[in-house]
């Protein structure tokens, strides 16, 4: 799921977007629309259709994310197919997504606007000490590595771009990964968290291109 904020007098006005709307989407009381984006086509028409006439986007929030089953993304089972379907919706889609509003979020008037994608620990090339999750993890570092490029080039325009991992969540990402840790936590935690870390790390420049545990600590590459 992606979504795209931008900010009024009177507060927050919120589009979601999701390949599907079901209720989860429909209970947060904000507009929301049906965007493929793993899916080019899709992406241009949301585009044209709603964000052709440079309304403004003050905070685009990429939160994409599909995982395999664990005995699908093994060094001995990953596909080619796998690993597309993985990137086409963990790497390209927030890539591509943020580069057909990018003139959106160029025209904003806010102080700072601000680009954000949620991303995984498990992308971290330093951190792993696991193995495993081929197409996931790497999905994730390369969507790291998109990021910290568009932070370097939109640094100059005054758009920082923060990276985000939110810790162990409980939601259906991997709906057979049944046993979570102790650590996992509520989405409702993991969110005012994230958005704790947006508003006090992610609207410094000088913090841009930088990978944010929920927590509020800097994570390495």
């Amino acid at each position: 799921m992606m979504i795209q904020v931008s900010q009024t007098l009177k507060g927050w006005r919120v589009v979601a977007i999701d390949r599907e709307i079901e209720d989860s989407i429909k209970s947060l009381g904000c507009t929301y629309m049906q965007v493929d984006v793993s899916s080019t086509m899709s992406i241009n028409a949301f585009k044209d259709e709603h964000f052709a006439h440079s309304e403004p986007i003050d905070l685009l929030l990429n939160v994409a994310g599909v995982m395999a089953p664990k005995e699908h993304d093994t060094l001995q089972t990953v596909s080619a197919e796998t690993l597309e379907r993985t990137f086409r919706v963990n790497t390209f889609g927030p890539l591509l997504l943020t580069q057909a509003l990018l003139p959106n979020v160029l025209c904003s008037k806010a102080q700072p606007p601000r680009i954000a994608v949620m991303s995984s620990r498990v992308g971290s090339i330093a951190d792993n000490s696991s193995g495993g999750s081929y197409a996931y993890r790497a999905s994730k570092t390369a969507v790291n590595s998109f990021f910290k490029s568009m932070a370097i080039e939109l640094k100059e325009k005054g758009i920082p771009v923060t990276i985000l991992h939110p810790g162990i969540v409980q939601t259906g990402l991997n709906p057979l990964d049944t046993v979570l840790p102790p650590e996992a936590v509520q989405p409702e935690e993991a969110a005012t968290k994230l958005w704790k870390v947006l508003q006090d790390k992610g609207v410094k420049l000088e913090n841009s291109g930088t990978f944010w545990h929920r927590e509020g600590f800097e994570l390495p590459w």
